[in-house]
């Protein structure tokens, strides 16, 4: 079996179960986890923190993990600071990249999705602390709703 993730607007997370096969050896897919993602801002790199996800594991299992949002699970830890209309750009060193994205932006518990293009955004021009949600998944290339992995990963950042 394997498991999809759908996510709401709200980021809850629902596990829905649907028939595929386990095998990492026909989706690509490597490691018991999904790979490490980094934002890149003025030529310094920061990692994310991983949320909820589903990966088809090494030993030939799906394993789904839910987890809170990006702002409870940032609410220890200190957004970066950035300027106004900075580039940022977001890295994943996997070989395999997934084939759907999604960037979600919250803002005072109002939450928008971001444009990316070539795997880059553009930071707020008003200040403010903003948490983010990258959302990305390997679709299968034939059964269109096919997931073989997803993952969710949470930053913040504070424009001053």
């Amino acid at each position: 079996m394997k498991k999809f993730v759908v996510v709401s607007a709200l980021l809850l997370v629902f596990i829905l179960s649907g028939c595929g096969d386990t095998s990492t050896e026909n989706n690509g897919l490597s490691g018991d986890t999904p790979p490490n993602v980094s934002i890149e801002i003025d030529g310094e790199s920061y990692e994310t923190i991983l949320g909820s996800y589903c990966w088809d594991t090494s030993k030939g299992e799906s394993e789904c993990v839910d987890t809170a949002g990006p702002v409870d699970l940032l609410k220890d830890k200190e957004p970066l600071q950035i300027k106004a209309g900075e580039e940022i750009k977001l890295n994943m060193d996997y070989t395999l990249k997934p084939n759907k994205m999604h960037l979600s932006q919250i803002k005072n518990d109002d939450e928008m999705e971001i444009e990316v293009n070539d795997n880059q955004f553009t930071a707020p021009d008003e200040k403010g602390t903003y948490f983010y949600s990258y959302g990305v998944w390997w679709m299968d290339e034939e059964d269109e709703g096919l997931s073989h992995g997803d993952a969710f990963y949470a930053f913040s950042l504070e424009v001053k």
